[in-house]
């Protein structure tokens, strides 16, 4: 088998399954291996915290929440709405409308800056769901999940 330097112009190799990278050193795995914790970001692990409780709570209350969407945003937009205070926003609520069903959407970078380990964090985005699913049914935030606000 005769091999030749690539042309320009010229047509290149078959598509196909590659079995090396391009420096022949074979495939690459994963540094480090799915069952350790530090496989997935902490970005990861905190949707799948947000996602949990959002579907406890919707358990809760399966009638009235059945098409809530429980959003994770990095951090909230510079410009608050008129009736929000000039403050970090730690969550915030949509009301439904014609076009989208009520969302809640919880902000990651102020709420994860203010908890030390994940404990906290896990009781503090608890929190911030039952107060702005409270505000969306009209409802006290302890009577949402009366459990994330025993300490």
């Amino acid at each position: 088998m005769d091999v030749q330097p690539l042309r320009p112009g010229a047509p290149g190799p078959r598509p196909g399954p590659r079995r090396r990278d391009r420096r022949g050193r074979g495939r690459r795995w994963d540094l480090i291996p799915p069952h350790l914790p530090g496989y997935r970001s902490r970005r990861e692990r905190f949707d799948e915290l947000v996602a949990d409780a959002g579907a406890a709570l919707a358990e809760r209350f399966p009638r009235r929440l059945a098409h809530l969407q429980v959003l994770v945003e990095e951090v909230p937009s510079a410009d608050p709405a008129p009736w929000e205070e000039p403050t970090v926003l730690l969550g915030r609520v949509i009301p439904p409308s014609r076009e989208h069903p009520a969302r809640v959407i919880v902000f990651r970078r102020p709420l994860q800056t203010r908890c030390e380990d994940d404990g906290e964090l896990e009781a503090l985005v608890r929190q911030v769901l039952s107060e702005q699913i409270g505000s969306l049914l009209g409802i006290a935030p302890e009577d949402v999940d009366p459990e994330a606000w025993t300490v």
